[in-house]
């Protein structure tokens, strides 16, 4: 049998579609309908994100998972039990003793932010197992890369339907900032499920672009640490990189942030890892997006060319 590829499955046996323009409820109507006194270019609604007087920037590229939507829990989540069910099998078939699949260990250094089935090669890979790559139809019951990456998906999909996707409330107020000062906003993540989330978390109408797994797949990207669903997200917006910014929380997609030529690349250390981001290339390193404001995001730009 063939070794587990870094770079995930074979190709699919047949063509992915773009997802579907879903329209988002009213869970975020302030978002969606800023106050008129902010449309102009004022001071937004929210204080934590005041205007700038010098823009430095034209657009905002958010990764999804664990900066805009409370989903990262969720894969972790998926993961484990998918690769624990996993390793509980080959144990049991003596083909290896029986270690868990941890979050800090494996989730965060092989899996996070990587694309499904990428994940999957490199954790395998980590843990010394080989198996064939499979193709994307693979059963979630098959014992390839792409089958294990499918169960994967099945168990998050079934956790989403069952618990829901929830938002960060902070994240959702710079976007509204954003939008109401006319910068362009979108959207660039691994995940295939960004469809579903959107829609269960109400706000697919908030981003100009969406760059994901399935649109990856149709047009051949690179999945992080390459800048590519960034940079061609920031491209659909109409923007070159170096007048776009990117906000991460995963290493890999703080790097290909790094990787992509952006103005500014604002590392979001949800699980107090700020000194891995700084690491991976952040320019800027918050805890929560409500900790910077716009005129902040614009110094520190300035700053960043200044140094040439």
């Amino acid at each position: 049998m063939a070794a587990a590829p870094t770079s995930g499955c074979g190709p699919s046996r047949t063509a992915s579609v773009f997802p579907k323009t879903i329209n988002s409820s009213n869970l975020v109507a302030s978002a969606h309908n800023p106050p008129a006194s902010t449309a102009s270019g004022g001071d937004a609604s929210s204080p934590g994100h005041a205007g700038a007087a010098a823009r430095e920037f034209d657009a905002a590229i958010f990764d999804m998972d664990g900066v805009v939507t409370r989903t990262a829990a969720v894969h972790s989540r998926a993961w484990k039990q998918m690769f624990d069910d996993y390793l509980r099998a080959r144990a049991a078939r003596n083909l290896g003793e029986f270690r868990e699949f941890t979050h800090e260990g494996d989730y965060r250094r092989y899996v996070d932010g990587r694309p499904r089935y990428q994940g999957v090669a490199k954790f395998l890979d980590s843990r010394g197992i080989t198996l064939p790559a499979g193709v994307p139809e693979d059963a979630p019951d098959a014992e390839t890369v792409c089958g294990l990456g499918n169960r994967k998906n099945e168990l998050f999909n079934e956790i989403i339907a069952r618990e829901g996707a929830g938002l960060y409330e902070s994240t959702v107020a710079l976007i509204a900032t954003l939008r109401a000062q006319g910068y362009k906003v979108g959207l660039a993540t691994s995940s295939r499920n960004s469809a579903l989330i959107l829609e269960k978390s109400g706000v697919a109408s908030l981003f100009g672009s969406v760059v994901d797994g399935v649109v990856s797949a149709v047009l051949g990207l690179q999945g992080k640490p390459a800048p590519d669903i960034f940079q061609a997200a920031s491209a659909r917006l109409g923007v070159h990189p170096e007048h776009a910014i990117v906000i991460e929380d995963a290493a890999s997609g703080v790097e290909a942030g790094a990787n992509g030529g952006f103005a500014l690349v604002i590392g979001l250390a949800r699980e107090d890892n700020h000194a891995e981001l700084w690491r991976s290339g952040a320019d800027l390193v918050v805890s929560d997006l409500a900790e910077v404001t716009l005129a902040q995001i614009n110094e520190a730009i300035r700053a960043k060319r200044a140094k040439g």
